[in-house]
């Protein structure tokens, strides 16, 4: 029987954890843009933000959670995976809104369909959820 495998170096571990904090700043990165720019979604980056900072730096992640604005929607994710019905409903609007810019804008009809199936689905998902 081989011998079990040595235990990966500190650095190593340092080194991961490094690259899921760089992530994490990323991600957070994208998600405080996507508040002025609508084609970015910001809570799902925060979310995944949240994700690799637990993988890779619980003070940024205790940060993250303590904050006024992020810290709510990351907790009522992962405790009951809640969005807000006023959020449900302003992300529909949105969806049903570019689909509506799309169509009087004169898109081909196959990227019209994509994007309403897409979009649909997206809607049905977050309608999905439960409320907070």
């Amino acid at each position: 029987m081989p011998p079990p495998p040595p235990e990966p170096l500190p650095t190593t571990r340092r080194h991961v954890r490094m690259v899921w904090t760089f992530c994490g700043v990323i991600a957070l990165a994208f998600g405080v843009i996507g508040i002025f720019l609508p084609i970015l979604p910001t809570t799902p980056l925060v979310l995944l933000a949240a994700f690799c900072f637990g993988k890779g730096s619980p003070r940024l992640r205790a940060w993250l959670l303590r904050h006024p604005r992020f810290g709510p929607a990351i907790m009522d994710w992962e405790a009951t995976g809640a969005i807000p019905r006023r959020i449900k409903y302003l992300g529909c609007s949105v969806m049903a809104l570019t689909w509506a810019v799309c169509f009087m804008l004169g898109l081909a009809w196959h990227i019209l369909l994509a994007q309403g199936l897409l979009m649909g689905i997206g809607a049905a998902y977050v309608l999905s959820r439960p409320d907070r």
